[in-house]
């Protein structure tokens, strides 16, 4: 399941850091836990003074999970690199969008990507071979965008809009730029079963093209004083335009990033790969968002209590079978979309996470640990493992 090329990159990680024997390892979200926007919350600068050792090398093995998905990991490592003063690799980095590499049955289908930044160098770093995004698939199509009259043909064309393959897949990477666009053109597609020059046929019970989310979160945390839209509003939105138009709920193939399982699962190899390819025990999952953060991390630690107790065979040897954490522990901090409850008792924790995820799961909404911020995480961290 795992590339050669993941493993390679997350050896190299363990190599730089020069670590081993370690039992603990951390996951830290980004936005609302290190950063506001563009800035360092200080909580977590001086965080990071007490996670390095002297040669500012990371104590025990440190993986950045975000649901960010606009950008490259490189990117993203060398971002936080610069703002952290502190060498991080790409391997230390899981987007939302880094599970898709193991998704290898939809690498040869032509997909439709969805998402801002650089979405068909993504894909194909990913593994995709045939991508078309949805600003090329509106420049070959352009009479289906009608709602910015300024973007709109000047004059009709009857020659045919240029031909390429069907669309096989839906790859929705993050919240795009022009909302009303991409929800137009997506929903072309589902109802055309990816031919979107053709009218739209008549709904049915049949299936619909397969559709795979990265990155549900509703909302997160910038420099505004209150949180802002995340993919999960957009999410939202083309839900309900499917189902008010086909009387269907729009269904996926699969929904990546934090809480699904697949992301941390991703993650704990990443940790243990930095670790010497020795397992983590221990896993300390900090963020802002009670939906996300917390629910998977939750998640996951009951998908390892389930794993230690069917003990399920391991080939001797093989990476993929031999890592196996025995816990994790979800650390809640309050420099992001929650905050701590109000003298007069309200709490701004409230449920919104996705409908397939989240419905009746609320218990796993609930953190271990809830702290004012992730220096108060390391150093509850740094006093169970000295």
């Amino acid at each position: 399941m795992w590339s050669s090329q993941i493993r390679r990159a997350l050896r190299s990680a363990a190599n730089a850091q020069g670590r081993g024997g370690n039992t603990v390892g951390i996951l830290l979200d980004v936005d609302g836990v290190v950063l506001r926007g563009g800035s360092v919350i200080p909580a977590a600068r001086r965080a990071f003074g007490k996670l390095l050792d002297e040669r500012r090398r990371f104590r025990f093995p440190v993986v950045f999970v975000t649901n960010a998905g606009s950008c490259q990991a490189g990117q993203k490592a060398a971002q936080l690199s610069a703002m952290l003063d502190v060498h991080i690799s790409p391997a230390q980095v899981v987007l939302s969008y880094s599970p898709l590499e193991m998704l290898t049955g939809f690498h040869d289908k032509c997909v439709l990507v969805s998402g801002q930044g650089p979405v068909t160098d993504i894909a194909r770093t990913l593994g995709f071979k045939k991508v078309v995004s949805v600003e090329q698939l509106r420049e070959q199509h352009p009479l289906l965008d009608m709602v910015d009259h300024d973007r709109t043909p000047a004059k009709t064309s009857t020659a045919p809009p240029r031909s390429f393959s069907q669309i096989e897949a839906v790859l929705l990477l993050g919240e795009p730029v022009r909302w009303e666009t991409n929800l137009q053109l997506l929903v072309d597609v589902l109802l055309t079963d990816g031919r979107p020059s053709s009218a739209y046929g008549r709904p049915s019970a049949r299936t619909q093209l397969p559709v795979i989310a990265c990155n549900v979160d509703l909302l997160w945390m910038a420099e505004a004083p209150s949180p802002r839209f995340g993919h999960g509003m957009f999410l939202l939105c083309l839900e309900s335009a499917y189902k008010k138009l086909t009387g269907r709920d729009l269904t996926y193939e699969a929904l990546l990033g934090k809480p699904n399982l697949l992301t941390y699962q991703y993650a704990e190899h990443a940790l243990a790969l930095q670790n010497r390819n020795r397992p983590v025990g221990t896993i300390y999952a900090v963020g802002d968002n009670p939906m996300t953060d917390v629910y998977g991390a939750n998640l996951f630690d009951r998908y390892l209590a389930r794993r230690r107790g069917e003990a399920p065979p391991r080939a001797a040897g093989d990476p993929e079978t031999s890592v196996s954490a025995a816990r994790c522990r979800s650390v809640l901090v309050c420099t992001g979309v929650y905050e701590a409850p109000s003298a007069s008792g309200g709490d701004s924790a409230f449920l919104h996470g996705h409908r397939d995820i989240c419905g009746e799961e609320a218990g796993l909404a609930k953190p271990d640990y809830v702290l004012d911020d992730v220096e108060a995480a390391v150093d509850l961290l740094l006093r169970h493992h000295p």
